[in-house]
Protein backbone atom coordinates (compact mmCIF):
# COMPACT_ATOMS: atom_id res chain seq x y z
CA UNK A 1 0.00 0.00 0.00
CA UNK A 2 2.95 2.40 0.53
CA UNK A 3 3.69 2.33 -3.21
CA UNK A 4 0.24 3.52 -4.24
CA UNK A 5 0.12 6.13 -1.47
CA UNK A 6 3.41 7.64 -2.63
CA UNK A 7 2.45 7.47 -6.31
CA UNK A 8 -0.91 9.03 -5.50
CA UNK A 9 0.75 11.95 -3.74
CA UNK A 10 3.16 12.48 -6.62
CA UNK A 11 0.33 12.21 -9.16
CA UNK A 12 -1.74 14.81 -7.30
CA UNK A 13 1.31 17.08 -7.00
CA UNK A 14 1.91 16.87 -10.75
CA UNK A 15 -1.74 17.71 -11.47
CA UNK A 16 -1.53 20.73 -9.17
CA UNK A 17 1.57 21.94 -11.01
CA UNK A 18 -0.32 21.66 -14.32
CA UNK A 19 -3.28 23.73 -13.13
CA UNK A 20 -1.84 26.72 -14.99
CA UNK A 21 -2.33 24.93 -18.32
CA UNK A 22 -5.63 24.82 -20.15
CA UNK A 23 -7.02 21.25 -20.44
CA UNK A 24 -6.49 19.77 -23.89
CA UNK A 25 -5.78 16.42 -25.55
CA UNK A 26 -2.08 16.47 -24.79
CA UNK A 27 -2.72 17.01 -21.09
CA UNK A 28 -5.22 14.12 -20.98
CA UNK A 29 -2.72 11.99 -22.89
CA UNK A 30 0.00 12.81 -20.33
CA UNK A 31 -2.32 11.95 -17.44
CA UNK A 32 -3.23 8.60 -19.02
CA UNK A 33 0.44 7.75 -19.57
CA UNK A 34 1.20 8.61 -15.95
CA UNK A 35 -1.56 6.22 -14.79
CA UNK A 36 -0.23 3.52 -17.12
CA UNK A 37 3.28 3.99 -15.71
CA UNK A 38 2.05 3.73 -12.10
CA UNK A 39 0.07 0.52 -12.73
CA UNK A 40 2.67 -1.01 -15.07
CA UNK A 41 5.53 -0.64 -12.60
CA UNK A 42 3.43 -2.33 -9.90
CA UNK A 43 2.00 -5.24 -11.88
CA UNK A 44 4.90 -6.01 -14.25
CA UNK A 45 7.41 -8.40 -12.63
CA UNK A 46 10.28 -8.42 -15.12
CA UNK A 47 12.92 -5.77 -14.35
CA UNK A 48 13.89 -5.31 -18.01
CA UNK A 49 10.24 -4.76 -18.94
CA UNK A 50 9.90 -2.14 -16.23
CA UNK A 51 12.98 -0.34 -17.52
CA UNK A 52 11.51 -0.41 -21.04
CA UNK A 53 8.24 1.13 -19.81
CA UNK A 54 10.15 3.89 -17.98
CA UNK A 55 12.26 4.59 -21.08
CA UNK A 56 9.21 4.90 -23.32
CA UNK A 57 7.58 7.23 -20.78
CA UNK A 58 10.70 9.40 -20.62
CA UNK A 59 10.99 9.64 -24.42
CA UNK A 60 7.32 10.53 -24.78
CA UNK A 61 8.21 13.89 -23.22
CA UNK A 62 9.86 14.80 -26.54
CA UNK A 63 6.44 14.53 -28.18
CA UNK A 64 4.20 15.58 -25.30
CA UNK A 65 6.02 18.15 -23.10
CA UNK A 66 3.32 17.91 -20.39
CA UNK A 67 4.66 14.44 -19.52
CA UNK A 68 7.75 16.15 -18.05
CA UNK A 69 5.70 17.34 -15.09
CA UNK A 70 4.93 13.67 -14.28
CA UNK A 71 8.64 12.91 -14.15
CA UNK A 72 8.55 12.73 -10.31
CA UNK A 73 6.50 9.53 -10.78
CA UNK A 74 9.17 8.27 -13.18
CA UNK A 75 11.96 9.25 -10.76
CA UNK A 76 10.23 7.34 -7.94
CA UNK A 77 9.89 4.24 -10.15
CA UNK A 78 13.52 4.35 -11.29
CA UNK A 79 14.89 4.77 -7.76
CA UNK A 80 12.69 1.95 -6.52
CA UNK A 81 13.36 -0.50 -9.36
CA UNK A 82 16.95 0.39 -10.41
CA UNK A 83 18.96 2.88 -8.30
CA UNK A 84 19.04 6.52 -7.28
CA UNK A 85 21.78 7.34 -9.84
CA UNK A 86 19.40 6.49 -12.69
CA UNK A 87 16.70 8.61 -11.07
CA UNK A 88 19.10 11.55 -10.75
CA UNK A 89 20.16 11.21 -14.40
CA UNK A 90 16.56 11.23 -15.62
CA UNK A 91 15.68 14.21 -13.42
CA UNK A 92 18.63 16.15 -14.90
CA UNK A 93 17.48 15.17 -18.37
CA UNK A 94 14.06 16.55 -17.50
CA UNK A 95 15.62 19.87 -16.50
CA UNK A 96 17.40 20.02 -19.85
CA UNK A 97 14.20 19.20 -21.71
CA UNK A 98 12.32 21.88 -19.81
CA UNK A 99 14.96 24.40 -20.70
CA UNK A 100 15.27 23.43 -24.32
CA UNK A 101 11.80 22.39 -25.43
CA UNK A 102 9.40 23.40 -22.66
CA UNK A 103 8.15 26.64 -21.31
CA UNK A 104 11.15 27.82 -19.33
CA UNK A 105 9.68 29.49 -16.27
CA UNK A 106 11.53 29.69 -12.96
CA UNK A 107 8.32 28.77 -11.14
CA UNK A 108 7.72 25.67 -13.29
CA UNK A 109 11.38 24.64 -12.94
CA UNK A 110 11.21 25.02 -9.14
CA UNK A 111 8.03 22.95 -8.95
CA UNK A 112 9.64 20.26 -11.10
CA UNK A 113 12.72 20.10 -8.86
CA UNK A 114 10.53 19.99 -5.73
CA UNK A 115 8.56 17.14 -7.28
CA UNK A 116 11.75 15.14 -7.96
CA UNK A 117 13.01 15.74 -4.42
CA UNK A 118 9.60 14.70 -3.05
CA UNK A 119 9.79 11.50 -5.08
CA UNK A 120 13.24 10.68 -3.67
CA UNK A 121 12.13 11.40 -0.09
CA UNK A 122 8.95 9.33 -0.39
CA UNK A 123 10.82 6.39 -1.93
CA UNK A 124 13.42 6.42 0.84
CA UNK A 125 10.71 6.60 3.50
CA UNK A 126 8.72 3.75 1.94
CA UNK A 127 11.87 1.66 1.46
CA UNK A 128 12.68 1.93 5.17
CA UNK A 129 9.08 1.18 6.10
CA UNK A 130 8.96 -1.89 3.83
CA UNK A 131 12.26 -3.12 5.21
CA UNK A 132 11.02 -2.75 8.78
CA UNK A 133 7.74 -4.45 7.82
CA UNK A 134 9.61 -7.41 6.32
CA UNK A 135 11.79 -7.73 9.41
CA UNK A 136 8.71 -7.53 11.61
CA UNK A 137 6.97 -10.26 9.60
CA UNK A 138 10.07 -12.44 9.80
CA UNK A 139 10.19 -11.89 13.56
CA UNK A 140 6.51 -12.75 13.93
CA UNK A 141 6.84 -15.82 11.70
CA UNK A 142 9.93 -16.92 13.60
CA UNK A 143 8.11 -16.46 16.90
CA UNK A 144 5.10 -18.44 15.69
CA UNK A 145 7.36 -21.19 14.35
CA UNK A 146 9.23 -21.40 17.65
CA UNK A 147 5.96 -21.40 19.56
CA UNK A 148 4.68 -24.23 17.36
CA UNK A 149 7.88 -26.22 17.82
CA UNK A 150 7.72 -25.61 21.57
CA UNK A 151 4.10 -26.76 21.62
CA UNK A 152 4.99 -29.93 19.72
CA UNK A 153 7.92 -30.63 22.04
CA UNK A 154 5.72 -30.08 25.08
CA UNK A 155 3.13 -32.42 23.63
CA UNK A 156 5.75 -35.06 22.88
CA UNK A 157 7.20 -34.61 26.37
CA UNK A 158 3.76 -34.96 27.95
CA UNK A 159 3.07 -38.11 25.91
CA UNK A 160 6.43 -39.55 26.89
CA UNK A 161 5.81 -38.67 30.52
CA UNK A 162 2.36 -40.29 30.42
CA UNK A 163 3.86 -43.37 28.81
CA UNK A 164 6.56 -43.57 31.48
CA UNK A 165 3.98 -43.10 34.23
CA UNK A 166 1.84 -45.84 32.71
CA UNK A 167 4.82 -48.21 32.45
CA UNK A 168 5.82 -47.40 36.04
CA UNK A 169 2.25 -48.05 37.16
CA UNK A 170 2.27 -51.45 35.49
CA UNK A 171 5.61 -52.34 37.06
CA UNK A 172 4.32 -51.32 40.48
CA UNK A 173 1.21 -53.43 40.02
CA UNK A 174 3.36 -56.44 39.14
CA UNK A 175 5.56 -55.80 42.17
CA UNK A 176 2.54 -55.57 44.46
CA UNK A 177 1.12 -58.77 42.99
CA UNK A 178 4.43 -60.56 43.59
CA UNK A 179 4.66 -59.22 47.13
CA UNK A 180 1.14 -60.38 47.96
CA UNK A 181 1.75 -63.77 46.37
CA UNK A 182 5.15 -64.36 47.94
CA UNK A 183 4.47 -62.97 51.41
CA UNK A 184 0.81 -62.86 52.34
CA UNK A 185 -0.04 -65.86 50.16
CA UNK A 186 2.65 -68.04 51.72
CA UNK A 187 1.68 -67.01 55.24
CA UNK A 188 -1.95 -67.85 54.57
CA UNK A 189 -1.01 -71.18 52.99
CA UNK A 190 1.07 -72.12 56.02
CA UNK A 191 -1.72 -71.04 58.37
CA UNK A 192 -4.27 -73.10 56.41
CA UNK A 193 -2.02 -76.17 56.70
CA UNK A 194 -1.55 -75.61 60.43
CA UNK A 195 -5.28 -75.18 60.91
CA UNK A 196 -5.92 -78.40 58.99
CA UNK A 197 -3.37 -80.22 61.14
CA UNK A 198 -4.95 -78.81 64.29
CA UNK A 199 -8.36 -80.05 63.15
CA UNK A 200 -6.93 -83.50 62.45
CA UNK A 201 -5.43 -83.96 65.90
CA UNK A 202 -8.13 -82.08 67.81
CA UNK A 203 -10.02 -84.24 70.31
CA UNK A 204 -12.11 -81.49 71.86
CA UNK A 205 -15.48 -81.22 70.12
CA UNK A 206 -15.97 -77.72 71.53
CA UNK A 207 -13.00 -76.52 69.44
CA UNK A 208 -14.03 -78.41 66.31
CA UNK A 209 -16.58 -75.83 65.11
CA UNK A 210 -14.18 -73.00 65.90
CA UNK A 211 -11.34 -74.60 63.93
CA UNK A 212 -13.68 -75.36 61.05
CA UNK A 213 -14.81 -71.72 60.90
CA UNK A 214 -11.22 -70.57 61.05
CA UNK A 215 -10.31 -72.95 58.22
CA UNK A 216 -13.18 -71.66 56.06
CA UNK A 217 -12.25 -68.04 56.72
CA UNK A 218 -8.61 -68.65 55.83
CA UNK A 219 -9.54 -70.44 52.59
CA UNK A 220 -11.93 -67.63 51.70
CA UNK A 221 -9.14 -65.10 52.33
CA UNK A 222 -6.76 -67.16 50.16
CA UNK A 223 -9.30 -67.23 47.30
CA UNK A 224 -9.76 -63.48 47.57
CA UNK A 225 -5.99 -62.89 47.51
CA UNK A 226 -5.56 -65.20 44.51
CA UNK A 227 -8.28 -63.27 42.67
CA UNK A 228 -6.71 -59.91 43.56
CA UNK A 229 -3.25 -61.07 42.50
CA UNK A 230 -4.57 -62.32 39.16
CA UNK A 231 -6.45 -59.07 38.58
CA UNK A 232 -3.37 -56.99 39.37
CA UNK A 233 -1.22 -59.13 37.10
CA UNK A 234 -3.72 -59.10 34.25
CA UNK A 235 -4.18 -55.33 34.41
CA UNK A 236 -0.41 -54.85 34.52
CA UNK A 237 0.14 -56.51 31.13
CA UNK A 238 1.55 -53.95 28.68
CA UNK A 239 0.26 -55.06 25.28
CA UNK A 240 2.76 -53.09 23.23
CA UNK A 241 5.79 -54.22 25.25
CA UNK A 242 4.55 -57.82 25.28
CA UNK A 243 4.25 -57.90 21.47
CA UNK A 244 7.70 -56.31 21.13
CA UNK A 245 9.06 -59.03 23.41
CA UNK A 246 7.48 -61.73 21.22
CA UNK A 247 8.99 -60.13 18.11
CA UNK A 248 12.42 -60.01 19.74
CA UNK A 249 12.30 -63.74 20.47
CA UNK A 250 11.58 -64.87 16.89
CA UNK A 251 14.22 -65.51 14.23
CA UNK A 252 12.62 -63.50 11.41
CA UNK A 253 14.54 -60.23 11.07
CA UNK A 254 12.10 -58.21 8.97
CA UNK A 255 9.18 -57.70 11.33
CA UNK A 256 7.27 -54.42 11.14
CA UNK A 257 5.10 -53.48 14.10
CA UNK A 258 2.65 -50.56 14.06
CA UNK A 259 0.87 -49.77 17.33
CA UNK A 260 -1.79 -47.12 17.79
CA UNK A 261 -3.89 -47.95 20.84
CA UNK A 262 -4.72 -46.20 24.09
CA UNK A 263 -3.19 -47.14 27.42
CA UNK A 264 -6.41 -48.50 28.90
CA UNK A 265 -7.31 -51.72 27.07
CA UNK A 266 -9.58 -54.46 28.43
CA UNK A 267 -7.51 -57.43 29.55
CA UNK A 268 -9.55 -59.88 27.45
CA UNK A 269 -8.58 -57.87 24.35
CA UNK A 270 -4.93 -57.93 25.42
CA UNK A 271 -4.82 -61.69 25.89
CA UNK A 272 -6.77 -62.31 22.69
CA UNK A 273 -4.35 -60.23 20.61
CA UNK A 274 -1.29 -61.71 22.33
CA UNK A 275 -2.51 -65.24 21.69
CA UNK A 276 -3.32 -64.55 18.03
CA UNK A 277 0.06 -62.89 17.42
CA UNK A 278 1.91 -65.83 18.97
CA UNK A 279 -0.03 -68.36 16.91
CA UNK A 280 0.32 -66.36 13.68
CA UNK A 281 4.08 -65.92 14.09
CA UNK A 282 4.47 -69.61 14.95
CA UNK A 283 2.55 -70.62 11.83
CA UNK A 284 4.56 -68.21 9.66
CA UNK A 285 7.81 -69.74 10.87
CA UNK A 286 6.67 -73.37 10.62
CA UNK A 287 4.56 -73.53 7.48
CA UNK A 288 4.67 -70.28 5.50
CA UNK A 289 8.45 -69.85 4.99
CA UNK A 290 7.91 -66.11 5.43
CA UNK A 291 10.80 -63.66 5.48
CA UNK A 292 8.70 -60.60 6.33
CA UNK A 293 5.88 -60.13 8.81
CA UNK A 294 3.81 -57.02 9.41
CA UNK A 295 1.73 -56.58 12.58
CA UNK A 296 -0.71 -53.69 12.92
CA UNK A 297 -2.73 -52.91 16.05
CA UNK A 298 -5.09 -49.95 16.02
CA UNK A 299 -7.85 -48.62 18.20
CA UNK A 300 -10.75 -46.87 16.50
CA UNK A 301 -13.69 -45.09 18.12
CA UNK A 302 -15.86 -48.24 17.99
CA UNK A 303 -13.50 -51.17 17.38
CA UNK A 304 -10.14 -52.75 18.14
CA UNK A 305 -8.27 -53.90 15.05
CA UNK A 306 -5.46 -56.43 14.54
CA UNK A 307 -3.87 -57.26 11.20
CA UNK A 308 -1.04 -59.77 10.68
CA UNK A 309 0.33 -60.51 7.23
CA UNK A 310 3.44 -62.19 5.85
CA UNK A 311 5.04 -62.76 2.44
CA UNK A 312 5.14 -66.56 2.71
CA UNK A 313 3.68 -69.13 0.37
CA UNK A 314 0.26 -68.82 1.99
CA UNK A 315 -2.58 -71.24 1.39
CA UNK A 316 -4.74 -70.55 -1.64
CA UNK A 317 -7.19 -73.38 -0.77
CA UNK A 318 -7.64 -72.25 2.86
CA UNK A 319 -10.87 -73.57 4.39
CA UNK A 320 -11.91 -72.45 7.86
CA UNK A 321 -13.82 -75.70 8.34
CA UNK A 322 -10.72 -77.85 7.90
CA UNK A 323 -8.15 -75.61 9.53
CA UNK A 324 -5.83 -76.60 12.36
CA UNK A 325 -6.31 -76.28 16.09
CA UNK A 326 -4.33 -73.03 16.33
CA UNK A 327 -6.53 -71.15 13.88
CA UNK A 328 -9.66 -72.64 15.45
CA UNK A 329 -8.52 -71.32 18.82
CA UNK A 330 -8.12 -67.88 17.25
CA UNK A 331 -11.66 -68.07 15.90
CA UNK A 332 -13.06 -69.15 19.25
CA UNK A 333 -11.30 -66.33 21.12
CA UNK A 334 -12.61 -63.74 18.67
CA UNK A 335 -16.12 -65.18 18.73
CA UNK A 336 -16.13 -65.00 22.53
CA UNK A 337 -15.56 -61.25 22.24
CA UNK A 338 -18.27 -60.87 19.56
CA UNK A 339 -15.59 -60.04 17.02
CA UNK A 340 -14.89 -61.00 13.41
CA UNK A 341 -11.88 -62.97 12.12
CA UNK A 342 -10.94 -63.07 8.44
CA UNK A 343 -8.11 -65.18 7.02
CA UNK A 344 -6.76 -64.90 3.48
CA UNK A 345 -4.07 -67.21 2.14
CA UNK A 346 -3.88 -66.23 -1.52
CA UNK A 347 -0.85 -63.91 -1.44
CA UNK A 348 1.09 -64.79 1.65
CA UNK A 349 -1.02 -65.24 4.77
CA UNK A 350 -3.21 -62.51 6.20
CA UNK A 351 -5.17 -62.49 9.46
CA UNK A 352 -7.57 -59.61 10.06
CA UNK A 353 -9.38 -59.25 13.40
CA UNK A 354 -12.02 -56.71 14.38
CA UNK A 355 -13.49 -56.63 17.89
CA UNK A 356 -16.23 -54.12 18.78
CA UNK A 357 -15.92 -52.00 21.89
CA UNK A 358 -19.64 -52.17 22.61
CA UNK A 359 -21.52 -55.32 23.61
CA UNK A 360 -18.36 -57.30 24.30
CA UNK A 361 -18.67 -60.49 26.22
CA UNK A 362 -17.53 -59.72 29.73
Amino acid sequence: MGYFQDMGLLFIYSLIVLLWKEPDRTLIFAILWAVILICGIYFIHGKSTKVLVCTVFALMALVVPEIEMFYPILIYALIKEINWQMGLAISMAGVILLGKYGDMHIEIMAKYVVGCLLAAILEKKTYKYDKMDIELRKTVDSGEEKALLLSEKNKALAEKQNSEIYAATLRERNRIAREIHDNVGHVLSRTILLTGAARAINKDQNLDSLLKGLDNSLNSAMDSIRSSVHDLHDDAVNLQETIKGIITDIKIENVEFEYDMSEIIPREIKYCFISIVKEAISNAMKYSSATQIKIIMREHPAIYQLCIEDNGKGCADYDKNTTGIGLKNMQERVNTLNGNLQINGEKGFRIFVVIPKQNRAE
